[in-house]
């Protein structure tokens, strides 16, 4: 399996990452499981680089127009593709999806590498566009990213980016009509252009009903139809299918679940205005919900242990409150201490400032009918043996794979000693690090608290197998390793 390139500074750090997770996204489609989706997705990724960094190469000496070519996430995406097509020519076919295997065989495949007038309409125009301006397209029309963050990562002024991405359609659509003018096309499919050309130019103009009848029969009429029309939110998926070809309306949908998750929990949400809100409103309400479901589950245990029949022998009482020591305010939240001879309290503060409230395995009445936490007997309290078997269940290695003045790249690989169906790593930042982007986890950070979740394709793993993902992340004044790992809300060790 071949080893993945390596970023040539902080800039194509940022950049592998978000295209990594795009193409192993769509690997994931076209491969029949996770393990030939890795390799898929990383000779796939290595191809494209090479071939990305040659053309930047060629035309940072060469002279004259530089040759077209796609921004970097479609030009992988093409890749994937092409080495698909590469395994089922040398015998690897069956670890490609059955359905993938038999577009390969078919004229459809042969369009998008054939004679390059005869390619979709959607691909000759992305590729004649400035790349800036082709990433900035594809980046909002088919990753579904925020257009504040595509802003932010092309440059521009959020203010005027919907009137800049406009602009960008605008030309998409000029450069997609001039190719198809150029196609080579019948008397038929000729007689049509400039009504096709009139009728897409409207939002409110309606299809002849000739003009229907045609563009239900031939395909390529069709598709420079649906890259003519910006109006009616067809774009996206003409761009997804004319770029990437087979299983590109599946991978659209991917990624705008994907974007979901990412503008999910512990992210700012939109005012009714369309603007972002105060992240710090946003938290503080965050910590006020948080107080407020942590004191009603501890009103509630104390409830719970008034009520308890008095009176009872140790073994009784023993049996009446519960024995799980898992913090009732989430991971990372500090346990109630237990205040028995001998203890010590139950685990280190997070950050979060939330006492669980969970009582200890065993308590006696005190004579006052309550039970008083003096007087617990407990032979093994929290924080002592019983929470130290749980601990060694997860090992956690947090690798800091390479630091610049303002940011970081690092990865996680967690080991559990359970077969999974789907995992949540959480953790805590001592020094205000910001995670900017994940890949192989959706993310979502709150205060200091980070947690991970498991991707569609690899939610899945063994008995003593790992997972791991990787981020990029900011930082100021220092950048001191993470804390307080836990796996489904139980604690890790970290080594």
């Amino acid at each position: 399996m071949p080893d993945l390139p390596t970023p040539q500074d902080a800039a194509e750090a940022a950049l592998f990452s978000e295209c990594w997770d795009a193409v192993l996204s769509y690997a994931d489609l076209c491969t029949s499981g996770s393990t030939a989706a890795n390799q898929l997705a990383r000779e796939a990724f290595a191809l494209g680089i090479r071939e990305a960094r040659a053309a930047e190469e060629s035309t940072r000496h060469g002279a004259g127009r530089r040759a077209s070519r796609l921004p970097r996430i479609p030009l992988l995406l093409t890749a994937v593709r092409t080495t698909a097509a590469a395994w089922e020519a040398v015998g690897q076919g069956h670890k490609l999806d059955p359905d993938l295997r038999l577009w390969l065989n078919s004229g459809k495949a042969a369009r998008y590498t054939g004679p390059p007038l005869r390619r979709p309409i959607a691909l000759r125009g992305l590729r004649d566009m400035q790349e800036p301006d082709a990433a900035l397209l594809w980046l909002a029309e088919v990753e579904a990213l925020p257009l504040r963050a595509v802003a932010r990562r092309q440059g521009l002024d959020p203010a005027a980016a919907m009137e800049e991405l406009n602009q960008v359609r605008g030309l998409f659509r000029d450069r997609c009509h001039r190719n198809h003018l150029d196609t080579p096309m019948d008397a038929e499919c000729r007689s049509y252009v400039r009504l096709l050309d009139a009728v897409t130019r409207s939002p409110v103009a309606e299809t002849p009903e000739d003009l229907s009848r045609h563009l239900a029969t031939c395909v390529e009429c069709a598709e420079a139809a649906a890259c003519l029309r910006l109006h009616g939110g067809g774009l996206p998926a003409a761009l997804a299918q004319g770029v990437i070809g087979w299983g590109g309306l599946a991978y659209l949908e991917r990624r705008r679940r994907a974007a979901e998750v990412r503008m999910g929990a512990g992210r700012p949400v939109p005012d009714p205005d369309g603007e972002w809100g105060d992240p710090a409103a946003n938290k503080a309400r965050t910590l006020r919900n948080g107080l407020l479901v942590a004191a009603v589950l501890v009103s509630a245990l104390a409830l719970a242990v008034s009520l308890m029949p008095f009176g009872e022998s140790d073994d009784s009482a023993q049996g009446g409150l519960p024995t799980d020591s898992t913090p009732v305010a989430g991971a990372g939240s500090p346990a109630e201490p237990s205040a028995g001879p001998g203890t010590s309290p139950s685990s280190t503060d997070t950050g979060t400032g939330t006492p669980s409230g969970t009582p200890s395995g065993s308590a006696k009445p005190s004579g006052g009918g309550t039970p008083s936490a003096t007087t617990r007997t407990d032979p093994e309290p929290q924080g002592t043996s019983s929470s130290t078997e749980r601990t060694a269940a997860c090992e956690v290695v947090y690798d800091l794979v390479n630091q610049w003045p303002d940011g970081f790249q690092a990865t996680v690989t967690v080991t559990t000693a359970e077969a999974l169906d789907s995992w949540r790593v959480a953790w805590s930042f001592r020094d205000g690090q910001r995670v900017d982007q994940m890949w192989d986890a959706a993310v979502a950070q709150d205060g200091p608290r980070v947690t991970a979740s498991a991707a569609d394709y690899n939610k899945d793993v063994p008995a003593a197998g790992s997972l791991s993902f990787g981020f990029l992340a900011s930082w100021q004044n220092k950048n001191t390793a993470p804390y307080a790992f836990s796996l489904n809300g139980e604690a890790c060790t970290l080594s």
